[in-house]
């Protein structure tokens, strides 16, 4: 997976993309084309040495790392931000959102804070359901491939 943002934030063949204990780390289906593209707008707004990183390139070993299996990260996006410290699905992309900085960082904490969460978190089961038929989806974007 290469970055479509041309910093290579999240180049699955880069030795950053190996070594995810290192900082903060969103992890996405790579194999997805719209979440390839968001993905890529996140890596281009972070900063302060926050990775995105496809979850095909990281394996089943760099999974194990950061606490998660092939399944958890076949099913929904993940920020991972520390030991232990794991966000899944519309709570991963807030906090990338936080992270990003300017006006996204406020669209990112009301993604976290109830009630705009209980939002955040029903606008992302849509998303997941319909990615493949979302501008850029494939047949590969389909939850529960």
């Amino acid at each position: 997976m290469t970055s479509g943002a041309g910093n290579g934030r999240h180049d699955a063949a880069s030795p950053v993309a190996a070594r995810p204990s290192r900082g903060p780390l969103l992890i996405f289906d790579g194999d997805c084309r719209w979440c390839s593209a968001a993905a890529g707008y996140a890596a281009r707004h972070l900063h302060h040495g926050e990775r995105v990183v496809a979850w095909q390139s990281l394996g089943a070993r760099g999974l194990s790392a950061v606490g998660l299996s092939r399944e958890d990260a076949s099913v929904a996006a993940w920020w991972v931000d520390g030991p232990g410290s794991r966000h899944r699905g519309h709570k991963a992309v807030g906090k990338a959102l936080v992270a990003t900085g300017g006006w996204r960082r406020c669209a990112g904490a009301l993604a976290l804070v109830p009630p705009t969460s209980w939002i955040a978190a029903g606008a992302y089961r849509v998303i997941v359901r319909t990615r493949s038929r979302l501008p850029g989806g494939t047949p590969a974007c389909r939850a529960g491939r």
